[in-house]
């Protein structure tokens, strides 16, 4: 692969940007990508090679909790530099034939997109040639209604996802949205959130005076208390 070619296969959007436009062939029929899912979030994420174990267990987990992510107003789109008629088969004998953690008959109900030509991927920078030049990386974007990225994880080829973290992450920035704040490490809902930062001289000196609903180590680090329930039923669709 030539120097043009490997720059071309690791250019990847960044947080913040317009996720790039993409028509393609899916085990769901066609899709036009993002305009299509405007007004949902989606995880668009991309795996190795089908019919390979890691894969296997990571879309067996995934179409086991899809139900919970579209509660969340959160769909679902896979995608593999293999072919359509690959991707059936594979799905076919996931369901038909596969048991992981107990889980068995999984059907894979989300898009899994053709991506013969790496078109796509190499859009996203799912190619990293450093650890294959031919199959795409475990790479994961979390998109928002507007079609902007909002977040950017990516895995080598040997090292399966944690739904349950892609999960939280969907939550949290959901949260941070409605809600103004940020989240601290290893947050889950019902945890205290983090208050922005007071932004003047008075506004820091009036924050630690009062600290009203609100606990303040320092000027710059106070934290609330938001119930798990209140923010679920405000960020879950009923």
């Amino acid at each position: 692969m030539d120097t043009q070619n490997i720059a071309e296969a690791v250019s990847m959007p960044r947080i913040g940007d317009k996720a790039p436009s993409f028509k393609a062939v899916t085990t769901q029929g066609e899709i036009n990508f993002p305009e299509q899912y405007s007004g949902s979030w989606v995880i668009l994420f991309s795996h190795p090679a089908d019919f390979t174990p890691v894969c296997t267990t990571e879309f067996i987990t995934f179409a086991s909790q899809e139900e919970k992510f579209a509660a969340a107003n959160c769909k679902l789109i896979g995608l593999s530099v293999d072919g359509l008629y690959s991707h059936i088969a594979w799905l076919r004998t996931i369901k038909e034939k596969i048991e992981y953690k107990g889980m068995k008959n999984v059907e894979v109900n989300f898009p899994l997109i053709e991506d013969i030509t790496m078109e796509v991927a190499r859009k996203y920078g799912m190619i990293q040639p450093g650890e294959s030049s031919t199959k795409a990386v475990r790479a994961v974007f979390v998109i928002d209604p507007k079609g902007i990225i909002r977040t950017i994880i990516y895995y080598p080829l040997s090292l399966g996802r944690n739904f349950e973290e892609l999960y939280r992450v969907v939550i949290a920035l959901q949260t941070a949205d409605a809600f103004s704040i940020a989240t601290p490490a290893d947050w889950q809902p019902g945890d205290e959130v983090i208050v922005p930062a007071a932004v003047s001289y008075g506004a820091a000196k009036e924050r630690m005076e009062e600290q009203q609903d609100m606990t303040c180590y320092d000027w710059f680090f106070c934290t609330k208390k938001i119930d798990k329930e209140e923010i679920l039923n405000t960020i879950l669709k009923k």
